[in-house]
């Protein structure tokens, strides 16, 4: 098996954490970029990558890369993205892939132009767990599929300049951590969404601080999902069956499921392992790059982006800069 060359834009704690799963399976941590290059440095030294850089462009130059990984806010990944793809780089890109639909249909079709691979870093679409968990819903031993719960919550300290509710910044609760209950919903319901009914409560600076969407599908499959920067609410996803549930603790990398069925019984549903979660995903990356798989979770991503930018059409919720999007320039370094 070919040893792929990766390259990680960002040097947060989920870029560590990626760098450590792409030595683990079977990939070279090859360059490190930042907008400081102290930070790309000390990054570079800790994983063993060779290169490091404080310009994108100038990392993109680089003719051995074969894989971009881009772990910075979502504000900046439509950007970034497109560099690395006009640069004939495929790309795995941090959730949420993009801000809105349009952005994500900009990068689609440029990868599609160029023949590359283009996929979002969603733990779900890779965890062991939800292959068995499909395939229990599928034999049709708990019958029809009903009504998902999901629910994400984790307080934020109210600071207009961070991440979580500054407004140019891509901030507020949906793309933060509604993309892992959107995607979770996704994966289950088996038909188009017929109605979506949503109400929102926004920050100060106007950013979704909490919200409550019930999603409906054609097929009269029903789903609820909580979200919330000012409170603990449980990671717990539930999947309502006719004959039982399904319920998922910590759900956006889980290795395990409860299913309670309606005579009162239990059962232990046990898949995958948690700790590997990142490695999943790289090794899918590596397969679809090295030809070995078909990249199939794109079509999921894009379902749950727009559902994402249908929600905040409905809160009447635009960040200040899709506003100019369409004649921005990139950022020339990070």
């Amino acid at each position: 098996m070919t040893t792929l060359n990766w390259a990680i834009v960002g040097t947060g704690e989920i870029a560590h954490d990626f760098a450590a799963a792409i030595r683990q399976v079977n990939g070279r941590v090859f360059a490190v970029c930042s907008r400081q290059m102290d930070r790309s440095r000390q990054f570079a030294s800790e994983c063993g990558a060779e290169h490091a850089y404080d310009n994108i462009d100038e990392m993109l130059r680089n003719s051995s890369i074969d894989i971009v990984y881009i772990a910075t806010p979502h504000s900046n990944h439509h950007s970034y993205v497109m560099k690395c793809l006009h640069a004939d780089k495929h790309v795995f890109c941090e959730k949420a892939i993009t801000v809105n639909s349009e952005e994500l249909k900009e990068i689609q079709a440029v990868a599609a132009e160029k023949k590359l691979i283009l996929a979002e870093a969603m733990t779900i679409y890779h965890m062991p767990l939800y292959g068995e968990l499909h395939k229990i819903i599928d034999s049709g031993r708990l019958g029809a599929l009903k009504m998902i719960n999901v629910s994400m919550g984790d307080p934020k300290e109210y600071d207009p300049k961070n991440r979580f509710y500054n407004p140019e910044l891509a901030g507020g609760a949906l793309l933060d951590m509604g993309v892992y209950a959107l995607s979770f919903v996704r994966c289950f319901l088996s038909g188009p969404l017929d109605q979506i009914l949503t109400s929102v409560q926004k920050a100060a600076t106007g950013v979704d601080e909490q919200s409550a969407t019930i999603l409906r599908t054609s097929r009269n499959e029903m789903a609820n999902v909580s979200l919330s920067l000012n409170t603990s609410i449980p990671r717990i996803g539930t999947i309502g069956c006719e004959k039982g549930y399904i319920e998922i603790k910590e759900f956006s990398r889980a290795d395990q499921a409860i299913i309670h069925y309606a005579d009162g019984q239990t059962e232990m549903i046990q898949s995958g392992s948690t700790d590997q979660a990142l490695a999943y995903e790289v090794g899918y990356m590596n397969r679809c790059v090295q030809g070995e798989q078909i990249e199939r979770t794109m079509n999921l991503t894009t379902d749950v982006m727009e559902l994402m930018t249908r929600i905040r059409e409905k809160w009447d919720m635009r960040y200040p800069f899709e506003q100019k999007l369409a004649s921005s320039e990139p950022e020339e370094s990070m």
